[in-house]
C-alpha cells in the first residue's frame, strides 16, 4: 500500500466525520502512541461491519482514544443497541468521556475503566460482536475471556493481527507482542468452533464468526 494508493481510497469513501476528524486531531496532539488510533479508513469499516451484523450488544476491549468506539457506535441501527468499552489505563477516562459527550453517538456508548475480566464479570451478559484492540501479548488471554461471552453466530473483530508484518519477519528475536499476536493468530487458525479471515487492513484485521451449533465443526 503506496501513500498515493492510501490516498486514493480515502477519496473515494464515506468522508469522516468532523468530529472524528477533531478526534484524530487530539489524539495525535494530546496523548502518546497516537498511532493506535484506528483512522478514517479502519473506521469507515467498522461502521461498515456493525451495520452489516445489526447486534444489539456490543463489546470493545482496548478503548484508547475512543476513536474507533465512536465508529462502531455510529453503525448500530436499533435504538436499543449498545457498546460496552473498556479501557484499563485511567488516565485516558477525561479525554475519551469529553469527546464522547461531543459526538451524536456517544449516548449508545458505556465506558468502563478496569481489568477486562473483572468488568465482564460485572457485567454478567453476552455480545453480538466484539471488537479487541488491547495488549497484544494477552490475545489469547482475551479470545479465551471473549469467546463464551459471544451469542452464537455472533462476531469477534481483532485488531494488529499481521503486526507491521512481523508475523512472518521478525528475526532473530521474537518480542512479547509479536508472539502474542502469533499464538492468537495460531490458536484462532485451530479452533473448530470458528469461521476466520484475515483482511490486510492497515495492521490486519481478523474477523471471527462463532458458529451456531447446527454447523459441521
Amino acid at each position: 500500500m503506496t501513500e498515493q494508493l492510501e490516498q486514493y481510497i480515502l477519496d473515494h469513501i464515506e468522508a469522516e466525520p468532523d468530529n472524528l476528524r477533531r478526534l484524530d486531531r487530539d489524539t495525535h496532539l494530546q496523548l502518546l502512541y497516537s498511532r493506535m488510533c484506528s483512522g478514517h479508513l479502519q473506521g469507515r469499516l467498522l461502521k461498515m461491519l456493525v451495520r452489516m451484523i445489526n447486534p444489539v450488544n456490543v463489546l470493545e476491549l482496548g478503548t484508547y482514544s475512543g476513536y474507533s468506539a465512536l465508529c462502531l457506535a455510529e453503525g448500530l441501527l436499533r435504538d436499543d443497541a449498545c457498546l460496552h468499552t473498556i479501557e484499563i489505563e485511567d488516565e485516558l477516562e477525561d479525554f475519551i468521556a469529553q469527546h464522547l459527550a461531543q459526538s451524536p453517538y456517544g449516548k449508545h456508548v458505556h465506558l468502563h475503566i478496569g481489568d477486562a475480566a473483572k468488568v465482564l464479570d460485572q457485567l454478567d451478559m453476552t455480545f453480538d460482536l466484539a471488537f479487541v484492540d488491547a495488549n497484544k501479548r494477552d490475545y489469547v488471554q482475551y479470545y479465551e475471556l471473549v469467546k463464551p461471552r459471544i451469542n452464537p453466530g455472533g462476531y469477534i473483530i481483532a485488531d494488529n493481527t499481521l503486526w507491521d508484518g512481523k508475523v512472518v519477519d521478525w528475526g532473530k528475536h521474537l518480542d512479547a507482542q509479536t508472539a502474542g499476536i502469533l499464538a492468537f493468530n495460531d490458536r484462532v487458525a485451530a479452533d473448530p468452533d470458528v469461521e476466520v479471515v484475515i483482511v490486510p487492513v492497515r495492521d490486519g484485521l481478523t474477523i471471527i464468526r462463532k458458529k451456531d451449533g447446527h454447523e459441521p465443526r
